[in-house]
This record gives structure tokens, C-alpha cells and sequence, in this order.
């Protein structure tokens, strides 16, 4: 038994899975000692144990791709640590955002709840580098809300307040009808990406993070069981009317 009655290994290591605090994105996995654990929870930036170099080294420091701890937790068997990280960034040396992009053969194509293939072709290395992108959009806005630079189109929006960014989603929300009644699958995509934005700009003016609308899908989604997904619950009429 180690610090804190964790299990370390014979050669007194134990594994860290670490993973994007705001999307549950699994970053990379790697080694800690008990020192890399002490210094990890002391500073609240990821320190791990090299088991190539027999050293301790911290992430970022060379890169500049640091992590940044927000919780540390050990499994039931507390012979494993999951640590949750704001990452600057990426977190693979290959540049990858994250390192688990090699697919294993049969095995990696994403699916839905209902088992299928989303449509579109997108590859598991895409999905996985894209997973990570509001969360990052979320700490541009949030900078640009607490100094904001010289003709920055965000700040500009920031500064006008909600009714100037509301009246930009309703613009935006237009555009989407229109693109989806009209025009080609590529207009379509991008228009969404806008709207999207937009509403991650409303966001950041309430001082509400894109993690907080994840958690939100994530927990409708368990509570409605695989058949259902993530789909809104009925109000009103439309409750009455529902099977």
C-alpha cells in the first residue's frame, strides 16, 4: 500500500488515466510514484513517472501542452487514478488531442445509442479530436470575457450583452431552417456550427461552461435508457400526445 492507502505496483507506480474534466475525454494514460501523485495534487498540473528515463517529469513542460487538475480519484481497488484536466492544447506528442486514435481492426467505428454508425463517415480519431473543441471554444470566450482584446468579434458580442447575442442565435437559428430546407448537407453543417457558437457565446455571458450542457445530455440520456437517448422530455401538449 502506497500514499493514501493507494495500491502501487512492485516497482511502486501505479497507471493514471487522464481525462478532460468538462468532456469526459480520455486524454492519455501514464505512470505516477508517489511523488508524481504528491506534486500532481501540490501544484494541480500532472506530474508522472517516466519508466524509460527513470525520472520525474511534468506535462507541458516542454511542449507547453500542460494540464491542468481539477480532481483526482482511484477506482474500487484503488490501484488505478482517473485525473481530470483542463488540457492546453494536446495531449499526445504526436499531436494528436488525444493519444488513443489507432483503431483496432472491427472494432472502431463510433455508434450512437441505438447501435448505428453515425452518418457523415467521420473516422474515431476525428470524433475523438473534435470531442474536446467546445470546451475549448469555452475558454476562448471565457478569455474574452475577462480581458477583452481590441476588436475582437466575441467581445464585441460579450459587451452588447444578451440581447445583442440572443438576437444573433435568432439570426443564426433562421439560417439553419433555411439551410436544411434548401441547401446542400456542407451549408447545412456550417450554419449549425454557427448556431452553436453563438449559444456557447450566451454561455459564457451567464458565466456557464459547454461542460454543464454535456453533463446535462449525459444525465437525460441515463435516465431515459438506451431506447430514448438524449432526447428532450415532452412539456405540455406535446406530453399528452406522447405513446
Amino acid at each position: 500500500m502506497g500514499p493514501t492507502g493507494l495500491r502501487f505496483d512492485p516497482d511502486g507506480l501505479i497507471p493514471a488515466v487522464v481525462q478532460e474534466a468538462d468532456t469526459g475525454e480520455v486524454l492519455t494514460v501514464a505512470w505516477m510514484n508517489g511523488e508524481a501523485l504528491r506534486e500532481t495534487l501540490r501544484t494541480r498540473r500532472t506530474h508522472f513517472w517516466s519508466r524509460s528515463r527513470q525520472t520525474l517529469w511534468r506535462k507541458g513542460d516542454t511542449s507547453g501542452h500542460r494540464q491542468h487538475v481539477t480532481a483526482v480519484y482511484a477506482d474500487c481497488d484503488r490501484d488505478t487514478l482517473l485525473v481530470l484536466v483542463h488540457q492546453d492544447g494536446v495531449a499526445c506528442h504526436t499531436g494528436s488531442r488525444t493519444c488513443f486514435f489507432a483503431a483496432v481492426d472491427g472494432l472502431a467505428a463510433p455508434t450512437d445509442v441505438a447501435g448505428a454508425t453515425p452518418r457523415g463517415g467521420a473516422s474515431a480519431p476525428e470524433w475523438a479530436e473534435a470531442a474536446g473543441i467546445l470546451d475549448r471554444l469555452g475558454r476562448v470566450i471565457e478569455g474574452r470575457k475577462v480581458a477583452p482584446p481590441a476588436g475582437s468579434y466575441v467581445a464585441g458580442l460579450l459587451a452588447g450583452g444578451d440581447a445583442r447575442i440572443a438576437k444573433k442565435i435568432g439570426e443564426e437559428a433562421a439560417e439553419v431552417v433555411v439551410a436544411a430546407l434548401g441547401e446542400t448537407p456542407e451549408r447545412l453543417v456550417a450554419e449549425v456550427a454557427d448556431l452553436w457558437f453563438h449559444t456557447l457565446v450566451l454561455l459564457g455571458a451567464h458565466g456557464l461552461s459547454p461542460g454543464q450542457v454535456l453533463s446535462e445530455l449525459a444525465r437525460r440520456h441515463r435516465a431515459a435508457g438506451p431506447t430514448r437517448g438524449v432526447e428532450p422530455a415532452a412539456r405540455g401538449a406535446d406530453a399528452a400526445s406522447e405513446p
